[in-house]
C-alpha cells in the first residue's frame, strides 16, 4: 500500500526513544500477560484488550489461560464452551476468530503461532496492530504496534491535524515509527501503550507535567494537547427499540439463538421482538404461540449500546400456566426451552441483556 500522507515536522520523534524507555523501565505497568510473555499470551491478552479496559481483562485472561493453556485446547474446545468463558468480555467475534485462528496454526503452522508480522497477518482477527505487538513483544522482532493510544501520542507530539481514523495516516505512522524503532522493540511498543493508558489520556486529561516526553512534544509546548488526535465524526448511532420476554414456564426458561452471521453470531439471547410492544398485543403473540399466560409482569426498561447501533429494550416476564408443559418448538426456530439452573452455568447472555439475566438470577 503507498501512502500519499506526510507527516509535517516529524523531527521530535527521532529523540522519543531513549526518555520513552528510561521511564518505561520505573514506570511499566505490572500486568499478569507480561509476567510469562509467551507468543500465546501476548496474543490472547492483545485480542481480549481490544476496546476493552485492562482491569476488566485481568480476571478473564487468568481464567481463559487456565481454560484453554495453549493453541491446541483453544483450537479443540466446543463453541459454546468458549463463548461462556467469554461471557461477559462483549465482542465475541473475538472469540471465534482466536478459535479459527488456532485451528489454522495447528493446520498450517504445528501448533505454533508463527513469528512473521505477514505471515501473522493472514490469520483470522489479527490486524497490523496485533501482528505488530505479538511479532515485536513475543518474537523481538523490529516490527511498530500502531493502535489509537499510539496515534494519540504520535500526533500530539508533532501537532499532526491529520484525521487518525485514514488508513494512510496509520501507516505512515507505522512507517515513521519503524525508522526509530530500537533493537528493544517489544519494550519500545509496550511504553508507548502505557504511555497513552497512563499519562498521554484523551481529549483534555493528558498528564503533561508527567510525561517523560513533555520537553519533546509539540502539542504540549503550544498547549494544544486536546486539540489531537483530530477524528473526522461518526455517522450517529441507529437505534432500534426491541421487547426483551423473559418467558417461563415451572423451572423452565425460552432461550433462543441468534443467527450464525451478524451481529452476536451464533449466542443465546431472550426471546425478543421488533419495537415496544403493548401488553395486549403480547398476549396476542402469546395466542398465536397456543401459550396461556399465568402472569405478565412488566420489567423495567434497559438500553445497550453497541459501536453502531444502540438497542432500547422495554421487556415482560411472563410465566406460562403450569398446565402447559411446552415442548421444544421446531429446530429452525432457533428456540429451546432451557432449565433456569442452567442457563447461567452453561449458556453465554451477551451483557446487552445483563439486566435481565439479574431478574432471571432473583427468580
Amino acid at each position: 500500500m503507498k501512502n500519499n500522507i506526510v507527516l509535517h515536522r516529524t523531527e521530535p520523534l527521532a529523540d522519543i526513544v531513549k526518555p520513552l524507555l528510561r521511564w518505561y523501565r520505573s514506570q511499566a505497568r505490572d500486568l499478569p500477560w507480561r509476567e510469562n510473555p509467551s507468543p500465546y499470551h501476548v496474543w490472547i491478552s492483545e485480542i481480549m484488550l481490544q476496546q476493552t479496559r485492562v482491569e476488566a481483562v485481568k480476571p478473564y485472561f487468568a481464567r481463559f489461560t487456565a481454560a484453554l493453556p495453549d493453541v491446541r485446547a483453544l483450537a479443540g474446545i466446543a463453541t459454546d464452551d468458549l463463548l461462556k468463558l467469554w461471557e461477559g468480555l462483549g465482542y465475541y467475534s473475538r472469540a471465534r476468530n482466536l478459535q479459527k485462528a488456532a485451528r489454522e496454526i495447528c493446520q498450517h503452522h504445528a501448533g505454533i503461532l508463527p513469528s512473521d508480522f505477514a505471515v501473522l497477518l493472514t490469520l483470522p482477527g489479527i490486524g497490523r496492530y496485533t501482528a505488530g505487538a505479538i511479532s515485536s513483544i513475543a518474537y523481538g522482532q523490529r516490527q511498530p504496534a500502531v493502535d489509537g493510544n499510539v496515534l494519540r501520542i504520535i500526533m500530539r507530539l508533532i501537532a499532526c491535524p491529520e484525521d487518525i481514523l485514514k488508513e494512510s495516516v496509520k501507516r505512515t505512522v507505522e512507517d515513521e515509527l519503524r525508522r526509530i524503532l530500537p533493537e528493544n522493540a517489544g519494550d519500545f511498543n509496550q511504553a508507548l501503550m502505557d504511555l497513552g493508558a497512563m499519562i498521554c489520556l484523551p481529549k483534555g486529561t493528558a498528564k503533561c507535567p508527567l510525561c517523560p516526553l513533555n520537553k519533546i512534544c509539540l502539542a504540549a509546548a503550544e498547549e494544544t494537547t486536546a486539540c489531537y488526535p483530530f477524528k473526522q465524526p461518526k455517522k450517529p448511532r441507529r437505534i432500534e427499540k426491541k421487547t426483551v420476554l423473559l418467558i417461563t414456564c415451572q423451572e423452565n426458561i425460552l432461550l433462543c439463538r441468534r443467527p450464525d452471521t451478524g451481529l452476536l453470531a451464533g449466542l443465546w439471547e431472550f426471546p425478543n421482538r421488533p419495537g415496544h410492544i403493548a401488553p395486549d398485543d403480547l398476549r396476542l403473540y402469546l395466542r398465536e404461540k397456543g401459550w396461556q399466560a399465568h402472569s405478565i409482569q412488566k420489567l423495567p426498561a434497559s438500553k445497550h449500546i453497541f459501536s453502531h447501533i444502540e438497542w432500547h429494550m422495554t421487556a415482560y416476564q411472563v410465566s406460562l400456566a403450569s398446565a402447559v408443559q411446552p415442548e421444544n418448538p421446531p429446530p429452525n426456530t432457533g428456540e429451546h426451552w432451557i432449565r433456569k439452573n442452567d442457563v447461567l452455568a452453561s449458556y453465554a447472555i451477551p451483557s446487552a441483556f445483563r439486566a435481565y439475566t439479574g431478574i432471571l438470577l432473583a427468580t
